[in-house]
């Protein structure tokens, strides 16, 4: 199917749906109105998720893997080498010194990018106190960021609320083309869903952002694809 909507390649749909037929549904359907996808842990962790994620590489389709890998050293090394080897665009890896540079070290020269989760989109300030953290979301965000630069990966995860402080800490770091992958992106009017810190498509690339992730706005939606172009539509008055 070929769409005569534009898409954008700076959305990222999360298939984040409970079978791999249900998202190779979802694909067909959206057709060329979407390029990059997003498969995350509960398709990955089905017989035949981690083939359905080369089989949208072999489509054309780019892909984030969102392992959120979170190990040893030596284990997040090994599991990034096979992502890489693999084929893969984006990676994640939890936003761990120890961790992100165990993933720069075993993705090589792979061109796979590595990026670091800062701190989950569905946690509050409240919810890190509980936790044991002393830091907010925002300066905890900084704080990873920060370390992200200094450990080589490619990009980090954050919510739209911290990408204008994300953008500017990697261009003081000399680093314009540091990624800011920015999940919690709800269009206007919509559901917040399990989110805590969120913003519409368009203010989040005004903030910085170089990616969106939506999910249940679009796979959730009776027609992804005019859900998907409605989202693209928003977000193409902002560069």
């Amino acid at each position: 199917m070929t769409s005569p909507l534009a898409s954008d390649p700076r959305l990222i749909v999360g298939l984040d749906l409970p079978s791999v037929e249900a998202a190779e549904a979802v694909v067909d359907r959206v057709g060329d109105m979407v390029e990059f996808y997003k498969v995350g842990l509960t398709l990955l962790a089905r017989p035949g998720g981690v083939d359905f994620a080369h089989r949208l590489r072999a489509r054309g389709k780019k892909v984030f893997q969102d392992w959120k890998l979170h190990d040893i050293g030596a284990q997040v090394e090994g599991a990034a080498r096979s992502v890489a080897e693999g084929g893969c665009d984006l990676l994640t890896v939890h936003a761990e010194p120890q961790v992100m540079r165990a993933a720069v070290t075993g993705r090589g020269g792979h061109a796979t990018k590595i990026l670091a989760v800062t701190v989950m989109t569905s946690l509050s300030d409240a919810d890190l106190r509980e936790i044991g953290y002393s830091a907010g979301a925002a300066e905890l965000v900084e704080a990873r960021v920060r370390q992200a630069l200094d450990c080589g990966v490619d990009g980090v995860v954050s919510s739209p609320l911290e990408a204008a402080r994300v953008r500017e800490i990697a261009v003081e770091a000399g680093r314009p083309d540091f990624l800011i992958v920015t999940p919690g992106v709800r269009p206007a009017g919509g559901e917040l869903g399990d989110q805590q810190r969120v913003a519409t498509p368009a203010d989040a690339l005004r903030a910085g952002a170089t990616h969106l992730v939506v999910a249940r706005p679009v796979i959730a939606a009776e027609d992804p694809l005019m859900a998907a172009a409605r989202i693209a539509a928003q977000m193409d008055g902002v560069r």
